[in-house]
């Protein structure tokens, strides 16, 4: 699952049977999302991985995560919102970019 937040950029996969690999590309958006969840864990770093870093958890903490995110919620327009976080805004390209293809891809 992929997921676009204000706090980050996340792909979220089961490597095992209750166990949740939180993948990011950038460092931060694993730290701003384990403030904003109140989780703890390691972020780890796979220098080779597609995703270079990451946080492994449990379906308990994936939960807090996913209600965290959902708490945050607050803006009326999710570009605009990326467009005034600071260490956020230099994914604004990427994502005009998503919402481009996606709407191409509309019935």
């Amino acid at each position: 699952m992929w997921l676009a937040t204000k706090h980050g950029f996340y792909s979220i996969i089961q490597k095992e049977q209750g166990v949740y690999y939180v993948r990011a590309r950038v460092r931060k958006d694993l730290e701003n999302l384990l403030q904003a969840s109140g989780v703890e864990h390691e972020v780890h770093s796979w220098p080779t991985a597609d995703y270079r870093f990451r946080i492994i958890i449990g379906p308990e903490d994936l939960l807090k995560v996913v209600v965290a995110l959902t708490a945050t919620l607050d803006y009326p327009n999710f570009k605009n919102c990326v467009a005034q976080q600071a260490d956020q805004r230099d994914k604004l390209g990427a994502y005009h970019e998503i919402w481009s293809v996606m709407g191409d891809s509309q019935n």
